[in-house]
């Protein structure tokens, strides 16, 4: 089923269609234009960065203690930390670091800020069992492919650089006994703040006390996220240009307007939600001001949102930057068959993700493309 209306003034008296029909025809006032002249993207890449910032609502808490480490435990080639900080008042946030052996203050390595997909923990980043909802299936750790690759921080840290691990909010070790993830989000923006805000806030503040370590190279810091963890990921990627030499969206593009309206305003998940958002960008446009800057999505995407993002990379001379893999599924362009092709209204959200070129099941981190790739990136450096 789709939105119609038989009235011949075009107007909808079914609330939900006319919703519908607002998205359709407002384009958020941000969006990336491909046709843009090259003098314009400076003014409007600090335009989106400064509407980011307003609309993830950090707040301005006072000075508040440094993060604290935890314990060591050593292995062969690295120790992996454990740490908490507390970016503000009332609020702990566990994060985790592997550092490899050599790494000290005369000999500074880069560093790579890991973020997890929705429901895993710090302990599968850095190669430790997993905790949690998946614990009861720890005896298949060493074995499981999935557990193997989502072992982002260690598979950095093996290559020489620093993995830093941070928590996701009510996830694992932030989780609450009261409240799910979905009811932190909805209180969260009654409070004015956004699940998004509140993880990218948590991150940054690990970001910059991590910039500042002695041991650490400050000219090559990146962020990796996955899936959830894709979206603090570009954020930071955003807001610290000076910082972030390049981000790595371990996930599928996704204009969320666009999927919206495609699955008849189907909303999704409230720790996706940013009140306000989609008035001035989306995703897709975060992505595009991320140009010049080196970007790797993994597991391709809606074609025609990645050729939006490509020419933002095309007007700043810098197209070798970006790079796509699709999933081996997708792999071969043949079997894209809804590539640059309009996308219907009422798809379910399985449609959807056809046409998103997304193997679902076999949606994971990607050792084998982000490392390899963030390496030549730091080596240019």
């Amino acid at each position: 089923m789709t939105f119609t209306t038989d009235r011949d003034d075009k107007r909808f008296q079914d609330t939900a269609g006319f919703i519908h029909n607002l998205m359709k025809t407002n384009p958020p006032k941000l969006t990336f234009n491909p046709d843009m002249k090259r003098a314009d993207y400076p003014a409007w890449q600090t335009a989106i960065r400064e509407k980011l910032l307003e609309l993830m609502a950090f707040p301005e808490p006072p000075k508040q203690p440094a993060p604290k480490r935890l314990w060591i435990r050593k292995r062969e080639g690295y120790q992996v930390q454990k740490w908490e900080a507390y970016p503000e008042p009332h609020c702990v946030v566990p994060f985790m670091m592997v550092v490899p052996d050599g790494v000290r203050q005369s000999s500074p390595a880069p560093a790579v800020m890991c973020f997890p997909g929705s429901g895993w923990s710090l302990e599968s980043l850095v190669g430790l069992p997993e905790i949690g909802r998946k614990a009861k299936d720890n005896v298949k750790n060493k074995t499981d492919w999935k557990w193997q690759d989502n072992r982002m921080a260690l598979h950095f840290a093996k290559q020489g650089m620093i993995g830093v691990a941070v928590a996701n909010p009510a996830t694992n070790d932030t989780d609450s006994r009261i409240l799910n993830r979905t009811e932190v989000s909805l209180n969260a923006i009654f409070m004015g703040r956004s699940y998004l805000g509140i993880s990218s806030f948590q991150k940054a503040h690990v970001l910059e006390w991590v910039s500042q370590q002695n041991y650490i190279d400050k000219g090559r810091i990146a962020v990796c996220g996955h899936s959830l963890g894709s979206e603090p990921a570009d954020v930071l990627g955003v807001l610290y240009p000076d910082l972030i030499k390049a981000v790595i969206h371990n996930d599928f593009c996704c204009n969320w307007i666009e999927r919206s309206i495609a699955q008849n305003g189907s909303l999704p998940p409230a720790w996706h939600l940013v009140p306000g958002m989609y008035k001035w960008f989306d995703a897709t446009d975060l992505q595009a001001s991320i140009a010049p800057r080196p970007l790797l999505f993994t597991e391709g995407g809606r074609a025609n949102q990645l050729a939006r993002i490509q020419a933002a990379y095309r007007l700043n001379d810098a197209e070798e930057n970006m790079q796509v893999y699709q999933y081996a599924k997708y792999a071969d362009p043949a079997a894209r068959i809804h590539d640059f092709k309009p996308i219907p209204e009422g798809l379910s959200g399985n449609e959807y993700l056809e046409y998103a070129n997304v193997d679902a099941k076999n949606h994971c981190f990607r050792p084998k493309r982000a490392v390899p790739w963030l390496e030549q990136v730091f080596a240019s450096l």
